[in-house]
């Protein structure tokens, strides 16, 4: 599986390229609390929209920590053969320890 480290994708973001996708799949309570933007697909969902996640550009799928993610990552690879997903190493709250620390913990 492919990874991504927040301090690269903050880089990507600043960079204002349009050849990326962030995917959020937390539960929406988790959304409220903190995000780092991208699209709001629930990870329970997402079998259900695969037609909302690109192929053609890399996606960077991100939870919390990085679990959930990973296992999304893995479905969608295996069963809808996607080839453009990274998982966010360490999720929201790694972004929140590496590059914003004003994003609520919980």
């Amino acid at each position: 599986m492919k990874s991504i480290s927040p301090k690269e994708l903050n880089n990507l973001i600043n960079s204002k390229s349009n050849d990326f996708q962030i995917i959020d799949i937390r539960e929406e309570y988790e959304y409220d609390i903190c995000s780092i933007g991208g699209d709001k697909i629930n990870m329970y969902e997402i079998s259900d929209n695969t037609d909302k996640i690109s192929k053609d550009k890399k996606v960077i799928i991100y939870c919390r920590t990085g679990v959930r993610s990973a296992n999304v990552i893995t479905i969608l690879e295996k069963n809808f053969n996607f080839q453009n997903l990274y998982n966010l190493d360490g999720g929201i709250m790694k972004w929140r320890e590496d590059v914003d620390p004003t994003l609520n913990e919980y």
